[in-house]
């Protein structure tokens, strides 16, 4: 009875020892569930996109010219035709037509004026040379109305 235990005991072991693992892979903790904001982004409200822009420009003249989407990162080129410019941080002068680039489709009201946030244009360094972009849409900004004044 004594050489059958032997052989039986280490088994026996084993398998209450494996069911432990498995009950402790079960249960996890989730360390950060207050910061986690899952569906939810970031609006930038109007005075911090004036501040944290190189260039604002007020126009109601913004026209879609170019999209890329499928591979990749979509990318939208829009062209402002006039305007007046609200804040610049790097030209002294600018010059109509001005090209930006944007992530995201933007949604423009037609025959309404908007300010336009604008910030250096970092990276697409080949679409930057072949359609002269030195600027895109300010990342968490969305489309304000230049009537909507705070």
């Amino acid at each position: 009875m004594k050489g059958r235990l032997s052989y039986f005991l280490p088994l026996i072991l084993l398998v209450f020892s494996c069911e432990e693992k498995k009950l402790q892979n079960q249960h996890t903790i989730d360390l950060f569930a207050d910061e986690r904001q899952e569906g939810k982004a970031y609006i930038m409200k109007p005075q911090e996109c004036f501040d944290e822009s190189d260039m604002v420009v007020s126009s109601g003249n913004v026209k879609l010219i170019d999209q890329s989407s499928g591979r990749g990162k979509s990318i939208f080129i829009y062209r402002v035709t006039s305007g007046e410019v609200m804040k610049t941080t790097r030209d002294s002068v600018v010059n109509f037509p001005v090209q930006f680039l944007s992530n995201q489709r933007l949604m423009f009201k037609k025959d309404s004026i908007s300010y336009i946030y604008l910030k250096k244009l970092e990276g697409y360094r080949f679409i930057a040379k072949e359609m002269n972009l030195k600027y895109q849409w300010l990342k968490a900004a969305p489309v304000y109305s230049a009537k909507q004044e705070n």
